[in-house]
């Protein structure tokens, strides 16, 4: 198994896609610091899930994404996939070649590869266990990694030994296993928590089901009794029967005699009889009663043995409370002291930006300084060349000036000799020499024409650079501006976003019932998200909402059930759901002439823009609701309408039906209904600062490809300028030359003694002039010389000052970037803080409602206690009646048994 290749997109330094093959041997990668070559170990660490930032050499993970530079746009992911040759299956694959890929985006979502397929970060782990290879691995070994392998702990080099021994992958199974039995034994915590709180409830239950059994058995004796009572009596009867049978045949006979006795003692018979069957009924009544007593008394002794463990209950529940209560005051203090060390990290961070503009301040000093030097330089440069060219202009005038004297002097020496000759040549020359001062004229003046028409395209350059210059400040400036108002808008944007993807500002169920939103398709949204409003209606929408505007919609009444049995089995609280296939046909508003009083601007449900097929939802919610421009016109218009109307005005004050008004300023900004048209205004924003920045890099880039052309057509004219100064100089000194052989021609032949006398005069000038000639030609070539090196020494400060600039302006590019770094820091300490001032909040408003709770648990402890008191005094009536109910049975029993003695005697 060897590395065979590692591909790399939008990795720090590596922004356009790369790839490095290996082959068999060893493969280097050189190059000078900063190069980047450490990148290379850092992209097959993170690719192999690494997770500490420290070990990427970043403060975030966002960090190894290409952020960017002046003239290349940031990227918005980075991508790295390493490609293994599997061939000796040392992987535990079914692959000869194995490609494990990472890529991470910038809104921090991250997704790792095994062969194109999507897997989880434990899979890249036990993919690599045993091999060395993993983040961890020994395969691995970067920049001082040699040093903290020998100075580490022993247990950190144990690591590296259990790695090449191959049992990481069985330590790391059985940390598993033993994490999945502390779970289960958790578990089982939980259970014997359950069990104990059910024996708690089997004992009152217990002794309930032991008193039914008796009570049971009891009655099944009674009717054994009832029947043995019954057959006894009927054996009595019978043995009487056969007496009477008996004693029958001996009373025949006094049949006669007794008749008439008999009629009077049947007649008293019978009202024995009756006073019988009246005790009876009695009887039967009592112990009806006695039952009933015993009934009522057990389940009253079961209720009694309730309401105590229902007691202890609570009692147990309420030391939960304070074990709470105790827990959120400790993390309200924790979190007070997060707080405290974030602030004072803020005020390091703000300490830190005030030092970082003041650097770039200063960086943006010495760069203008150095531009200031380069400026000077250049005008001293031009005024070196245009004396160097003043002095060539003027060597050529004097060299001119030099062949004229020798000229002159050659002329003169031959005038004596052709002096005869030329009386014959004189009018032929005089007609040559007209003609070649007409000639030399017109060159002269379409050099002087040349030389003007250059001067004006040279002034017009220089003019055009010295605007450039200035638009190219001015340009600087406007896109430094830009980016740092398109990077605070663009972590708005973001804040904003997260604020909007966590569903910031709703309640729990909510947020985890959206969290689902994916998974389960019938879900629409929050009734925030599908409403629209302008903004002088937000405050108006959003009162008349209230708690409704954390309504979440669906599309079905299944959906709703599914999420609703959700929050049940996971404990997430309460959410109300809306499901469109039910909320259909909302009632009308019954009182439409409203709608014609002083102030009224209309129906809520018609001052929101929503989708046609939400449309039943909106009104379905404020539907029903009037709104009003100010309080007075809505409490006159609540006077006229007998109170029975529900109005909101455009500040946020509410009327319901019945005379109540609530209202007063909002205890935070958190608008849910503005927060989306909020979104849309950054993104907006950013797009536009983001097309600025991109015009003025585009006007900048154009600028100085212009000023590079112009500098280059500057310097061209220049020469070609200097090259017409000479020419024009040329031309006039030839045309003086003719105008003067022209005027000698003219004079004719004078006095040959005359002429003579001038020759010598002319031969002393000549001399004179050579000498002051010669002494000019050498004061002009000194002082080309030195102008000369006044111009190179100009242009070698001019180069150094050209790379101090480049190295000031990257420097100057580089503190704007970390002053923005440090904002982004800064930006993020606040929002951290606003975190933790809303988690305190949380906390107290989770204190509150403990305690809220302990007190309604001790007022409940009372009520059950007096319960208990009231069923004990009930059941000592209840034994003060069946004692005076077994005294009747037994006084109706002795006297049943009273006459049935007096019947037997009949």
């Amino acid at each position: 198994m060897y590395l065979k290749s590692i591909e790399v997109q939008g990795f720090k330094s590596f922004a356009n896609k790369i790839t490095f093959k290996f082959h068999n041997g060893i493969t280097g990668i050189v190059g000078p610091n900063g190069s980047g070559k450490s990148n290379v170990a850092d992209a097959v660490r993170w690719v192999l899930g690494e997770q500490k930032v420290k070990q990427l050499r970043g403060a975030s993970m966002q960090d190894v994404i290409f952020s960017g530079t002046e003239m290349r746009k940031p990227l918005g992911y980075a991508y790295v996939a390493i490609t293994l040759d599997n061939k000796d299956h040392q992987l535990s694959i079914d692959f000869e070649e194995v490609t494990v890929a990472r890529r991470l985006y910038r809104s921090g979502e991250s997704e790792y590869m095994i062969n194109n397929s999507p897997c989880r970060l434990k899979d890249v782990y036990e993919l690599f266990y045993d091999t060395g290879i993993g983040k961890e691995g020994y395969s691995i070994i970067g920049q001082g990694q040699i040093d903290k392998i020998l100075s580490g702990k022993p247990e950190e080099r144990r690591e590296l030994f259990d790695e090449a021994a191959g049992i990481v992958k069985f330590k790391r199974r059985k940390a598993a296993s033993v994490k999945k039995l502390e779970n289960e034994q958790q578990n089982l915590l939980r259970v014997t928590d359950i069990l104990a709180e059910l024996e708690k409830q089997a004992g009152p239950l217990e002794k309930q089901s032991e008193k039914a059994r008796i009570y049971l058995k009891k009655k099944e004796e009674l009717k054994t009794l009832d029947v043995n009572m019954f057959l006894l009596d009927n054996k009595q009867v019978n043995e009487q029967l056969a007496k009477v049978e008996e004693h029958y045949k001996n009373a025949s006979a006094d049949l006669a005699q007794t008749t008439e006795k008999f009629e009077r003692i049947k007649q008293e018979y019978e009202e024995i009889q009756q006073e019988v069957e009246r005790l009876d009924e009695v009887i039967e009544k009592a112990h009806g009663e006695l039952t009933d007593t015993s009934t009522i008394r057990g389940k009253l002794e079961g209720e009694i043995g309730i309401l105590k463990e229902q007691i202890h209950s609570v009692e147990g529940n309420k030391e939960h409370l304070l074990n709470r209560l105790a827990a959120v005051e400790a993390d309200i203090a924790e979190k007070a002291s997060d707080k405290s060390g974030i602030m004072t990290e803020k005020m390091s961070i703000d300490e830190q930006v005030a030092n970082l503009k003041k650097v770039r301040d200063e960086a943006r000093e010495r760069l203008e300084e150095v531009q200031s030097r380069m400026e000077q330089l250049n005008n001293g440069i031009e005024q070196a060349k245009n004396a160097i060219m003043q002095a060539l202009s003027d060597r050529a005038t004097t060299k001119s000036r030099m062949e004229r004297f020798d000229t002159m002097l050659e002329q003169t020496q031959i005038r004596k000799a052709e002096l005869n000759s030329r009386l014959l040549r004189v009018k032929s020359d005089e007609a040559e020499a007209e003609e070649l001062v007409a000639e030399l004229e017109e060159q002269f003046e379409a050099a002087n024409r040349k030389v003007t028409e250059l001067n004006g395209k040279q002034t017009a350059a220089e003019n055009r650079l010295s605007e450039i210059k200035e638009l190219l400040t001015e340009d600087n400036r406007l896109l430094q501006e830009a980016k740092e108002k398109y990077h605070q808008e663009k972590s708005k944007l973001d804040a904003l976003t997260n604020l909007t993807e966590r569903y910031e500002g709703y309640g729990n169920s909510v947020k985890m019932v959206m969290e689902q939103k994916k998974a389960e398709k019938g879900i629409v949204g929050v009734v925030a998200d599908i409403i629209k409003v302008e903004q002088k209606y937000e405050t108006a929408i959003e009162t008349a909402l209230g708690g409704n505007i954390q309504n979440i919609v669906t599309e079905e009444e299944e959906t709703a059930k599914r999420m609703i049995a959700f929050l049940k089995q996971h404990r997430y609280g309460r959410a109300t759901f809306l499901p469109l296939t039910s909320i259909k046909n909302p009632q009308e508003f019954k009182t439409p002439e409203v709608l014609k009083e002083t102030g009224v601007i209309g129906m809520a449900d018609e001052l929101v823009r929503i989708d046609k097929k939400y449309r039943d939802v909106a009104k379905a919610m404020l539907g029903r609701i009037v709104v009003v421009d100010n309080v007075n016109h809505a409490l006159a218009i609540a006077k006229k309408y007998a109170y029975g109307i529900r109005m909101v005005t455009l500040e946020g004050e509410l009327l319901v039906p019945g005379g109540a008004i609530s209202g007063g300023a909002f205890k935070n900004n958190s608008n849910l209904l503005g927060r989306r048209r909020e979104l849309e205004i950054l993104e907006k924003k950013v797009k536009e600062l983001f097309a600025t920045t991109e015009r003025l890099e585009k006007e900048i880039q154009d600028i100085r490809e212009e000023r590079n052309k112009l500098r280059v057509q500057s310097e061209t004219l220049r020469l070609t300028l200097q090259n017409a100064f000479i020419e024009q100089n040329t031309i006039r000194l030839n045309l003086e030359a003719a105008k003067e052989k022209k005027e000698e021609t003219a004079l004719g032949f004078g006095d040959l003694k005359t002429e003579e006398a001038e020759i010598a005069e002319k031969f002393k000038e000549i001399e004179t002039g050579k000498a002051e000639i010669q002494s000019e030609l050498e004061r002009s070539e000194s002082l080309e010389r030195e102008e000369n090196g006044k111009v190179a020494a100009y242009q070698g400060e001019l180069e150094k000052l050209r790379t101090l600039e480049s190295e000031y302006a990257a420097k100057a590019a580089e503190w704007d970037v970390e002053v923005e770094k440090m904002l982004q820091k800064q930006e993020f300490g606040q929002q951290n803080v606003d975190r933790i001032d809303a988690e305190i909040r949380r906390h107290e408003k989770e204190k509150q409602e403990i305690e809220e709770s302990m007190a309604a648990g001790a007022e409940e402890v009372s009520r059950k206690r007096h319960n208990i008191e009231e069923i004990l005094l009930t059941i000592e009536a209840s034994h003060k009646a069946q004692k005076e109910a077994e005294r009747q049975l037994q006084e109706s029993a002795e006297q049943k048994e009273k006459l049935s003695e007096k019947q037997k005697t009949f």
